[in-house]
């Protein structure tokens, strides 16, 4: 078997036969359809075939279910189609890979297929981005080499490996050859590179990613031993399906589990067993026989005077720890021969113990215990980032507010750090820039130069997903979906089913139906044209992935043309002698030119238009009917043009509106307007009802049942009286205050009789002998009163004339100004105080606070004092 494997495939014409039969069929085909064949997942057409050939068949056995050895097979099946097939797009420059292309894939995970030039930029962008970070940092040397790394698996290269020529898969050749009996970028030998798992190599020819496991055949062991066989060498790891049987770590029982892999489960089987002084028995498992328990062991020691402290132990408890050569606490001073039971004395001397600061002594004398914990020796230090420098104790750490301004390794963001050392760490924040593919973002922290392109990949497949291909994301918008041999499953739902003509897997509508349609009109002809029903459909194939996924939905056929056959019809009127031959399809109606002689629905006169339109059968003139048509028509028989003469029931001043008809006339529907006796309302009815109500019942509708408010004809005063028809009372009743001449005495009389007096002149309230008194003396009064008003004119002109003319003196201040003026002042005087005690309250604050200060000062300086003079 070894030299069937070891048989090289020569891509030669001359030894055809000697080739897999997918390169034979490649002899028969032009090389510009290398990149239009259709490819399937599987038989003799598959692209990777003639890479398989020296593999041996992988199928599955009773021992060996071959799942391992298909996956491999699959993984490479799907990249030599997608290399084939122009389907493989480099993740940096999102541009197809040609077959001429030079280019570089990755070994150690991903097996991505990339340009040459794209990863040598990329390689070198990556270290350079790498040197400047660590340039950045004041580290004084690197703690790993500078690497870079592939751009989908992220795995690391070291700077050595930079890709400088272009390859075959295998590495083997330096610049293959494009052949088209070969894979693209494929030396055509065999790939011999080292399997991981064994000492084999691959015999394969050289092949796109990963090797599939190991073919060979090697005898091998199951997990348990007991069974040898010959398998195949990348699948060793088997079970016997038998009982394990190993012994296991107690040393009593056996392992009762089917053949596994690893070593075996704990003894879960329980049991009485003691923890390790012997004084507790437990029921435990078996694995867990060795426990301690919670008790202290208490046995006298070899001196007779301690006891044993230790928890539950094996075997015996040792010598006590206080005998011997004993030293004081701080251990300048050893004692000989003191007993176990004797507390060691003080030396008396300084502590000198080193604290946990590592720098300073302890300043205690000898004593017992640990020294203090923390060292408050002040020392003169400086802060992390190096600018301030202050006297602390050795304890503290100083660090300042000072945030450190420094860029951070992405050359966009400040570290902004308190009191840094110098050392920024990376940025913290999210890229978050959109990547080249347009549909994600860049998930990494914020970093410098070009953004990683997008790891995920796309599965581009054909319409009923039997072929796939997996593509970089953002090329699948450029990349057409694989072939497929498979038949287009859709059914035909236009009626035919599988007597349509069959047809491969494909994106879009399918193809139109080619047979008749023979379907039955509602004339009961059959339809004699190419099918044209319902068909599925999708949309047509653009590049996006959302059409790609499109749900397949039906588009609705086409009706039936229209039946041409000739059948008799009958004219609008219906008349026995007026039908004519007209084709199926044609349902427009037509006259026959003759009166048309129905019954008018006056029932008086008969119509004499022309043939037209007649649903309801009408007695002719000379006796005969004409048949009626359907429920939905109407008769278009015109109507009688004369007006209605008729006489209302009940009788109004309207005439009838409808023209001339037989029975009675409808309702007078015209609207009155009717207000009320009084005027205030005003209300709207129907002719016909109000004609149909009495005398009586017309008073009480047209009464609103309100005060009247007509106004009284001698008087200015309204109607008391509810709403009423005709004239208003004459008389007024109401009362009306009446005043004497002079305006003193009043009394109440009626309006009517008020109204009496008017007209007849006379007073009806006369003045008495009070009112008389009243007016001579206010006579009097008003006399008086004129004549002393001469009197004083008659003197001021009088003194005019004989005094001289003397300087005008200022009036004194009113009462009202004194008033205001204080009133003023009293406000004047309130701000003064307001603003006073203001002024100080803040003088106080400003004084309060700078004593506050000061104290603060001196209680430091105290403070700071006391150590120092503590050390002198």
């Amino acid at each position: 078997m070894q030299q069937a494997w070891d048989k090289p495939l020569l891509p030669n014409p001359a030894r055809l036969e000697e080739l897999h039969p997918s390169i034979k069929n490649q002899l028969e085909v032009s090389s510009s359809d290398d990149d239009e064949r259709d490819y399937s997942s599987g038989g003799d057409d598959e692209p990777g075939a003639s890479i398989f050939r020296n593999y041996p068949g992988v199928a599955a056995t009773d021992n060996d279910p071959g799942q391992l050895f298909q996956a491999g097979v699959n993984r490479i099946n799907s990249l030599v189609a997608a290399t084939k097939g122009g389907a493989s797009t480099c993740l940096i420059c999102l541009e197809k890979i040609r077959k001429i292309d030079p280019i570089w894939h990755c070994k150690q995970g991903c097996f991505a297929v990339l340009h040459l030039v794209c990863i040598q930029s990329w390689a070198r962008q990556a270290l350079s981005t790498s040197e400047n970070s660590s340039a950045g940092r004041n580290s004084s040397s690197r703690t790993s080499p500078a690497c870079w790394h592939c751009p989908k698996c992220r795995r690391d290269y070291p700077q050595a490996e930079i890709p400088r020529e272009y390859r075959c898969y295998c590495g083997k050749e330096v610049d293959p050859r494009s052949d088209p009996w070969l894979t693209p970028h494929s030396c055509g030998e065999r790939c011999e590179l080292e399997l991981g798992l064994c000492s084999h190599t691959c015999v394969l020819l050289c092949h796109p990613g990963p090797c599939p496991p190991c073919p060979q055949l090697v005898q091998l062991a199951c997990h348990c031993g007991k069974l040898a066989e010959l398998r195949r060498c990348g699948h060793k790891s088997f079970s016997c399906q038998r009982l394990c049987s190993k012994r296991l770590g107690c040393g009593v029982h056996s392992c009762d589990e089917i053949c596994h892999e690893g070593e075996c489960k704990p003894c879960s089987k329980f049991g009485v067993h003691r923890c390790r002084c012997g004084s507790v028995t437990e029921v435990r498992p078996c694995s867990q026989a060795d426990f301690q328990c919670e008790r202290i062991c208490d046995k006298e020691l070899s001196c007779k005077k301690h006891v044993c402290g230790k928890q539950c132990h094996a075997g015996g408890c040792g010598e006590c720890e206080l005998q011997g050569r004993r030293t004081c606490a701080c251990g300048k001073e050893a004692y000989k021969d003191l007993a176990c039971d004797v507390k060691v004395p003080t030396c008396g001397s300084t502590c000198e113990k080193l604290l946990a600061c590592g720098l300073h002594r302890c300043p205690e004398r000898c004593h017992a215990g640990s020294c203090v914990g923390t060292c408050r020796v002040l020392i003169n230090k400086r802060c992390r980032c190096g600018s301030t420098a202050k006297e602390v104790p050795c304890y503290q750490d100083l660090v300042c507010e000072r945030k450190c301004q420094h860029i951070r390794n992405c050359q966009r963001h400040a570290c902004r750090r308190r009191c840094c050392d110098g050392d920024c760490p990376p940025c913290s924040e999210i890229c978050g820039k959109k990547l080249r593919c347009g549909n994600h973002k860049c998930p990494a922290p914020c970093h410098r130069g070009l953004c990683a392109p997008c790891p995920l990949t796309v599965k581009i497949s054909c319409q009923c997903g039997f072929t796939t291909l997996e593509v970089p994301c953002g090329a699948d918008k450029d990349v057409k979906p694989p072939k497929c041999s498979k038949r287009c499953q859709r059914p035909q739902i236009c009626g035919h089913g599988d007597l349509c003509k069959p047809h491969r897997c494909h994106y879009g509508p399918c193809p139109p139906c080619q047979l008749l349609c023979n379907k039955k009109l509602d004339c009961g002809h059959s339809c004699n044209q190419r099918c044209h029903g319902p068909r599925l459909t999708c949309p047509v194939l653009k590049g996006t992935k959302k059409e790609r996924k499109a749900v397949i939905s039906p588009i609705p056929g086409s009706p039936c043309p229209p039946c041409s056959v000739l059948v008799s019809r009958p004219c609008m009127g219906k008349h026995p002698a007026g039908s004519r031959m007209v084709p199926c399809n044609d349902e427009s109606r037509f006259s026959c030119e003759k009166p048309c002689g129905n019954l008018l629905s006056c029932g008086n006169h008969f119509c004499r238009d022309l043939c037209h339109v007649v649903t309801i059968s009408r007695a002719l003139s000379n006796g005969t009917v004409v048949a009626s048509g359907g429920a939905q028509q109407y008769d278009s028989c015109s109507s009688c043009r004369l007006k209605c003469t008729k006489t209302r029931d009940p009788p109004c001043p309207h005439p009838c509106e409808i023209g001339c008809h037989t029975g009675k006339c409808p309702a007078c529907k015209v609207s009155l307007k009717k207000s009320c006796h009084c005027g205030t309302l005003v209300r709207t009815l129907e002719c016909s009802a109000f004609g149909c109500l009495s005398e009586d019942e017309r008073i009480e509708l047209l009464s609103c049942k309100g005060p009247c408010h007509r106004k009284l004809e001698n008087c200015s005063h309204l109607c008391s009286e509810i709403c009423h028809p005709g004239s208003c009372p004459s008389l007024c009743s109401k009362k009306v205050t009446t005043r004497c001449a002079c305006q003193r005495i009043r009394k109440a009389y009626q309006c009517f009789e008020v109204q009496a007096a008017r007209e007849k002149q006379s007073a009806l309230v006369p003045c008495d002998q009070d009112c008389l008194k009243a007016k001579a003396s206010q006579e009097l009064e008003e006399d008086l009163q004129h004549k002393q008003a001469a009197d004083k004119e008659l003197r001021r002109d009088d003194l005019k004339k004989v005094l001289p003319k003397q300087r005008k003196v200022r009036a004194p201040r009113s009462a009202h100004g004194d008033w205001k003026y204080k009133e003023s002042l009293q406000i004047a005087m309130r701000y003064a105080l307001v603003v006073a005690l203001v002024l100080g309250a803040v003088a106080m604050a400003y004084y309060g606070a700078k004593a506050l200060r000061s104290l603060s000062d001196w209680m430091d300086e105290i403070d700071n004092q006391r150590p120092r003079a503590k050390l002198h």
